[in-house]
């Protein structure tokens, strides 16, 4: 790691992500739960060129970095400061072969990426529609938490510009939004085939779905896998996040 070489600004802080992986946080850039079970469900293989969308702070970028890294990632986000942090991060990792970061609107990446070159794209995307809930004053977060800047159709409708025939995509979303994405991903050429609920505990609504669509997909075939426990009967988390947490549970769970 070389800590040496990079230098952290006002409020922000490492957080070890686990196999001798950091990230660097902020109040307005920092991951979540949801972050890393996105990262597990998406997980490239070697061999691919992945693209993560408004990656933030570059948690999930990084975190496929913490075993067998796959050939190449493109962490895009719209917001300069997240960029500039999670190039700092890249460095202090000396991952700057593997991650590029490209400081750009989701929207406007036909001119940087070729079409149709891309094998996987992930995004943990903002929860609320535009204009709904309490609009948060800090920019950052209204970015993070509200469709501000891009909308479900334009989350898919760049994905599938980008992907390869067969490529996937992957989003984390909550159960309420769960018609409008899979509505999008179909309407934009990207066919449903893995979903995945998670809930709290089993006396518990699920809280969050993970869904994978392939671009070209055959319509039907929508595989519903097993629910995913994070906490077990005894109110601990479950084999299976801890499992998915790795090395990272250590000094956090």
């Amino acid at each position: 790691m070389n800590a040496d070489k990079v230098k952290l600004q006002g409020g922000e802080r490492l957080e070890p992500l686990g196999s001798g992986i950091s990230v660097i946080v902020s109040d307005e850039n920092h991951f979540s739960t949801d972050t890393i079970l996105l990262a597990d469900f998406s997980a490239p293989k070697k061999h691919e060129r992945v693209l993560e969308f408004g990656t933030g702070c570059g948690a999930i970028s990084l975190i496929w970095c913490r075993g067998i890294p796959p050939k190449s990632i493109i962490s895009v986000d719209i917001q300069k400061a997240a960029c500039d942090m999670l190039e700092r991060s890249v460095r202090l990792n000396a991952l700057g072969e593997i991650i590029t970061v490209i400081n750009e609107d989701l929207k406007k990446l036909g001119g940087t990426i070729d079409a149709g070159s891309i094998d996987m794209i992930a995004m943990n995307p903002p929860y609320k529609l535009g204009g709904s809930g309490i609009v948060n004053e800090n920019a950052a977060k209204q970015i993070a938490r509200h469709e501000t800047e891009c909308t479900t159709d334009d989350i898919t409708r760049s994905a599938s510009y980008l992907l390869r025939f067969g490529g996937r995509l992957c989003l984390c979303q909550r159960p309420e939004r769960l018609t409008d994405v899979l509505d999008s991903m179909r309407r934009s050429g990207i066919e449903p085939k893995k979903l995945r609920f998670v809930q709290q505990r089993q006396s518990k609504a699920p809280k969050l779905f993970l869904v994978e669509g392939r671009r070209g997909g055959a319509p039907g075939g929508l595989v519903m896998l097993p629910t995913l426990l994070i906490e077990d009967e005894k109110g601990g988390f479950s084999t299976e996040m801890l499992s998915i947490y790795g090395d990272y549970k250590e000094g956090h769970v």
